[in-house]
């Protein structure tokens, strides 16, 4: 008895080792929480390529859409925690909690941290025709003319608007916001000259600059931008200290197997070192963190210092959702 008892206990044992070992068996989801096209999605669709190669498994891109980013964030929190839904998401992960009065989910109690992914820059740009060929002259026109401009951008909570709203703070001006259902639509309309300015990521605004379709004024980093070298800084043309650059995050749901969170994150360790992906993020503005910052540690801390630093502006702002 106690020999067939061991043999059981042995072949649970190494049945429970083959299929943690055996991770990912099947295709894993990434939830993006923006439409198909933007920014965020751009970013995903090439780290489900990468990460899909360190996986062996195909990495299958989902866009979650809706409530600024947060019915994305809502569904993740509540899915199997097996290692199968994964949530690639960026700075409004931080923004939510001040953002929206009642949320179904709490970033910092719901999931489980893989790594930060990615910082992209961002660009304050504007229709062709907008009359100003510098940002001297820019600032002078839409201090004079505020009540005329309109502003874009993808939506409460977006990138967009978390930088639109510090670029008005700065310069002590209220402009017309026009939010749109993601940063395409947003665009779309900007480059018809429907709306004047918008504040976009890199990913989504470099093709767009280097096309002379938009207007570029500066760019929110604290260095130029490779990609776009002859784009100023905000800084360093007179907007002291600031600086608005979109941190991108992997989390899992809360309680997802330790074995699934150590090959996830390894897949992300191979994905911020692999050089296709820097290419292909460098020719978008952007790059991969170091490997440093592509831990679960990193990205709990990092986490929890934007929350506090975005709780009091938006506040201050009096931006909520209902």
């Amino acid at each position: 008895m106690r020999l067939v008892k061991w043999l059981g206990i042995a072949a649970f044992a190494a049945a429970a080792g083959a299929q943690g070992q055996g991770y990912p068996t099947k295709p894993v989801y990434l939830y993006i929480p923006f439409a198909a096209g933007g920014p965020t999605d751009t970013l995903g669709r090439n780290l489900a390529q990468v990460m899909g190669k360190s996986l062996k498994q195909t990495v299958i891109v989902e866009n979650v859409v809706g409530a600024g980013g947060t019915i994305a964030v809502a569904r993740a929190a509540k899915a199997a925690p097996d290692g199968y839904t994964v949530l690639l998401h960026h700075i409004g992960m931080s923004t939510a909690p001040s953002l929206y009065r009642t949320l179904s989910f709490d970033p910092l109690k719901d999931f489980e941290y893989i790594g930060e992914v990615a910082d992209v820059p961002m660009t304050l740009i504007a229709r062709g025709n907008f009359p100003a060929s510098n940002f001297k002259e820019f600032l002078a026109y839409v201090k004079a003319n505020k009540d005329k401009l309109s502003y874009a951008n993808a939506g409460l909570g977006a990138a967009s608007h978390l930088c639109g709203l510090l670029f008005m703070t700065a310069i002590q001006t209220d402009l017309t916001t026009v939010p749109y259902k993601g940063t395409g639509p947003a665009m779309n309309d900007l480059l018809g000259g429907q709306v004047d300015l918008m504040c976009d990521q890199t990913t989504n605004t470099t093709g767009q600059i280097l096309g002379g379709k938009v207007k570029a004024y500066g760019v929110t980093s604290k260095a130029r931008v490779p990609s776009l070298p002859n784009i100023p800084t905000l800084a360093e043309q007179g907007l002291k200290d600031f600086e608005v650059v979109v941190w991108h995050g992997l989390y899992v749901p809360k309680g997802t197997p330790k074995t699934a969170l150590d090959r996830l994150n390894a897949a992300l360790q191979d994905s911020v070192k692999d050089a296709e992906f820097k290419a292909s993020l460098a020719k978008l503005g952007a790059e991969p963190v170091s490997a440093d910052r592509a831990t679960p540690e990193a990205l709990h801390r990092l986490l929890t210092a934007e929350i506090a630093k975005w709780g009091p502006i938006i506040k201050k702002a009096g931006q909520y959702a209902d």
